[in-house]
């Protein structure tokens, strides 16, 4: 005889609310917080028939992670969540550049609360550390009817782009800063150095590359690391680390005059340049620094990869310095994911307002997946190493829906 089944208890729906996933976005852009912001913005005078905190949600987990790439899409994705019809107009009509201004208090928040709530903890040796910081720039292609208001900088084909700078920290593993800026934009006038730098060390690419730069990083009391240029000629002045043997005298050389002629692995020299300080009060001073060189030999390229620091050899040895160097490799990682994974490779808009809340729109998407990507990485510490940027943007964006 077939056996009676057993008249349970039905099971209770589970509440989205007690999702850890859920609660932890809400931590992070909670529903209060967006209400207030899209007020005091004047993005969303009266509640009517769209929902702020719905609507916020609908952009940052649709078009941010590419599943709806329109305005009428995401005008449907809204329609079903919200369970309510809206003329094409009415939402058309809420990108305004207050709700831009919405957008990006939302994406200074977010930053905000990663900073005082960190996703690592520097090694060791950077103990003494507040922070690594890299600082680089992405260009966002437009369409050409916006050539007037984002031009290009070099190409004639492509008109208009959008430079993407920004500052990213390695202790809250995401962005320190933001800014939209025109393409012609130069990298010097897009790095702001102030009293914010103290005790961070700095890894700058060779746009950045200016003595002057480097004793501003030093005047606020922080650190640099950046690859030399190849037509820079320093005096050397000091021999950090010496050889045995019939070693080839440096003291009081010119680099290039020697570099052909070394033979050693690892140099770590401190070097001598020259050069005038910003304008003070109409003079610009001539001035001499001191800066530490380390160049580490490539036997594949046959050549030294030289760096400038002001970071002591008391503090890190030469081959820890360009290693460290590596470490820029992040922001390069971070702009992948932005642009093949949050939308931000191509606006599909000719509306100056609309691209700007699709670009801090794919930043805001960012900044939730690597809230949960801390998470995720915390919650199984034995498998931390697997879950990469990459791998677990791709997982983000499939599950984002959900």
């Amino acid at each position: 005889m077939a056996k009676k089944k057993r008249k349970g208890r039905p099971r209770k729906k589970a509440d989205p609310k007690d999702d850890p996933v859920v609660q932890r976005m809400n931590a992070l852009f909670p529903a209060d917080f967006i209400r207030k912001t899209a007020k005091d913005t004047g993005a969303f005078v009266r509640e009517r028939k769209i929902d702020p905190v719905t609507m916020f949600w609908v952009l940052v987990l649709g078009f941010g992670v590419t599943l709806e790439r329109s305005l009428a899409a995401l005008r449907r994705r809204y329609e079903t969540e919200a369970a309510m019809e809206l003329s094409s107009s009415s939402w058309y009509d809420r990108f305004t550049p207050e709700f831009v201004e919405f957008l990006h208090r939302c994406v200074l928040h977010g930053i905000e609360v990663q900073a005082q709530q960190p996703g690592r903890i520097l090694k060791e040796k950077l103990a003494d550390f507040k922070d690594l910081v890299i600082q680089d720039s992405t260009i966002v292609r437009l369409h050409e009817s916006l050539a007037k208001e984002w031009p290009a900088a070099r190409s004639r084909k492509v008109a208009a782009g959008v430079k993407v700078n920004v500052v990213v920290s390695a202790v809250a593993d995401g962005l320190h800063t933001v800014r939209l800026l025109a393409e012609r934009t130069s990298e010097m006038k897009a790095l702001r150095l102030g009293p914010w730098v103290k005790d961070r060390i700095l890894l700058l690419d060779l746009g950045y590359f200016k003595y002057g730069v480097f004793d501003r990083v030093q005047q606020n009391g922080g650190y640099f690391v950046t690859r030399l240029k190849r037509n820079v000629n320093p005096l050397i002045v000091d021999v950090n680390r010496r050889w045995r043997g019939n070693a080839v005298p440096l003291v009081g050389e010119r680099l290039q005059d020697v570099l052909p002629r070394l033979k050693r692995q690892v140099l770590d020299l401190v070097v001598e340049v020259e050069f005038k300080r910003r304008k003070y009060k109409g003079k610009r001073s001539q001035v001499r620094e001191r800066f530490r060189l380390v160049g580490v030999y490539n036997e594949e390229e046959r050549k030294y990869h030289l760096y400038l620091t002001n970071i002591g050899k008391e503090r890190l040895d030469a081959e820890d310095v360009a290693l460290l160097y590596r470490a820029r490799w992040e922001v390069e990682l971070l702009f992948k994911e932005l642009k093949s994974r949050y939308s931000l490779d191509i606006i599909p808009s000719m509306k100056p307002e609309v691209v700007e809340a699709f670009i801090w729109i794919g930043i805001l998407t960012l900044l939730c997946s690597r809230r949960l990507f801390i998470m995720v990485r915390s919650a199984n510490p034995k498998k931390a190493k697997r879950f990469t940027h990459m791998r677990w943007a791709n997982s983000f964006a499939e599950h984002a829906q959900r």
